[in-house]
């Protein structure tokens, strides 16, 4: 019941933020270029993040009506296969990487990230809401309900999809409107910013890794006796 309840408190604060930054933040006509303009929010990772964030505890809601919590029920439902791959493949690594890579920037210069002029437009609260409370609510996820990862490969192959199609992305949306999303990239060369993605995409499969660490280690005794479980099913 509380596991259900946190899952519902996080859903709502997802879908409010969702529908408050569509509802209310208006920026003045003329502040963007009209084809950056015209993709709205969808041009920004912390966007998709929401939206992922959102869908994925939609699943965690399903699973706990129609699928099992269990640590090692008899058959593992389809519902909860999904809610443990999209966990473990992309809504914990991109949750922690909206956040770490948006604060840190923001600690070297914010106009890089999210310039001073966007202030009187974009509540803060909202702005912890996208990049804050993302972390503590996928953090808080992994130590009330029990997941066990899929192998690395299978995981990354997920992670490392999600992060490219965001990357071709950015790239429809500079060729298109001659901006690039984030005002960093404006400050680096071609050579620069190849690098600068690399380095993206190596720090995602970190996060993947320090997930798979992390939740092997809060939940090391029920993996061990799920393991054996498997081990007494297959001698049997």
């Amino acid at each position: 019941m509380l596991r259900t309840m946190f899952i519902l408190i996080a859903l709502a604060h997802f879908l409010y933020g969702i529908y408050y930054d569509l509802s209310y933040v208006v920026f003045p006509k003329g502040f963007f270029s009209e084809a950056s303009s015209n993709l709205g929010r969808w041009k920004f990772l912390t966007f998709w993040n929401m939206i992922l964030q959102a869908v994925y505890f939609t699943v965690c809601l399903a699973n706990d009506f129609l699928g099992s919590n269990e640590v090692n029920p008899k058959k593992v439902p389809f519902i909860r296969k999904l809610k443990d791959y999209m966990y473990c493949s992309v809504a914990f690594p991109v949750a922690m990487f909206v956040g770490l890579t948006f604060w840190g920037l923001m600690a070297i210069d914010r106009e890089l990230v999210f310039p001073k002029a966007l202030d009187p437009y974009f509540p803060g609260w909202l702005n912890h809401v996208m990049h804050t409370n993302i972390m503590i609510f996928t953090v808080i996820e992994m130590l009330v309900t029990f997941r066990q990862y899929p192998t690395r490969s299978k995981g990354l192959a997920g992670l490392t999809g999600f992060m490219c199609i965001y990357l071709v992305w950015t790239h429809v949306i500079y060729f298109k409107s001659g901006e690039w999303v984030y005002p960093v990239l404006d400050v680096l060369n071609w050579g620069q910013r190849v690098v600068f993605f690399v380095a993206l995409l190596m720090l995602g499969n970190i996060l993947y890794i320090a997930g798979e660490f992390l939740n092997n280690t809060v939940w090391a005794k029920e993996l061990t006796a799920r393991q054996g479980g498997s081990g007494r099913k297959k001698a049997h």
